[in-house]
């Protein structure tokens, strides 16, 4: 499905797989307004917010509700990796915040003016990792389990409505957001990045279908499923390589 005359507004639009988002958007036809802390250059509007705060988030919802969006999607996101008990709380508070207050006060921003005008769509990008809550990403993992859970609540309690909601489920993906620590956690894990263009046509593909629910990753898809059914087995599957890992956290 193109976007021909729609307005999609993006958050974290300046990032790696944002930027290349907008491209991919844009190039179905979409009027591409992107959000964040510094400009978006790929986007065809850059909306300058702080969705870290109570007073950035009634900003922009102040601005979004005067204006028409066709589709909201929600790609911002702070990642801490590392020993829970050495994160500390602001980063706790804002980690929560960004990943999951933000975009619930957004969908709640956008959602009347869909409903009134009968059709929309709501996109959330998570992780696998909210699904299979890896160690060392205690807090990430949870706000992306809360962001997966807001989707699927929303949809059922639109039922039948013709507004969309779409979640999907990236795997690690080869950008910026990953640190030195993370990116040797990946080889320890034996994870192989995706390549970001790749990724970025996979969630536009997911959102022009409007998809429910998308995980990205064949094996990643096996592996949600049996975290659902048998954590216990994921748990000992995991030993070893939260074993070898915490050595990152050595001193």
């Amino acid at each position: 499905m193109r976007h021909d005359g729609k307005t999609v507004v993006l958050t974290g639009a300046a990032g790696g797989i944002g930027s290349l988002l907008c491209r991919e958007l844009k190039r179905e036809g979409a009027t591409v307004v992107g959000v964040d802390r510094v400009d978006c250059p790929e986007a065809d509007e850059t909306i300058m917010a702080d969705l870290a705060t109570q007073s950035g988030l009634a900003d922009i919802c102040n601005l979004l509700s005067s204006r028409r969006v066709d589709l909201l999607v929600n790609l911002a996101g702070m990642q801490y990796f590392g020993l829970f008990d050495r994160q500390e709380p602001d980063q706790i508070w804002t980690g929560y915040v960004v990943n999951l207050i933000a975009p619930a006060t957004l969908m709640r921003c956008v959602l009347p003016q869909m409903q009134a005008r009968g059709d929309g769509q709501i996109v959330n990008i998570g992780s696998v990792l909210g699904a299979v809550n890896y160690p060392y990403f205690a807090t990430y993992s949870s706000s992306k389990a809360g962001l997966r859970g807001l989707s699927e609540a929303l949809r059922r309690e639109l039922g039948k409505s013709p507004i969309a909601i779409t979640y999907i489920a990236p795997r690690a993906v080869r950008t910026a957001f990953n640190g030195a620590e993370v990116n040797r956690f990946l080889e320890i894990a034996k994870m192989h990045p995706d390549d970001p263009a790749l990724v970025a046509r996979r969630i536009a593909r997911a959102i022009g279908g409007r998809r429910k629910e998308v995980t990205l990753g064949i094996a990643e898809h096996f592996y949600t499923r049996l975290n659902g059914l048998c954590p216990r087995l994921v748990d000992a599957g995991l030993a070893g390589t939260t074993a070898k890992a915490r050595e990152l956290f050595a001193n």
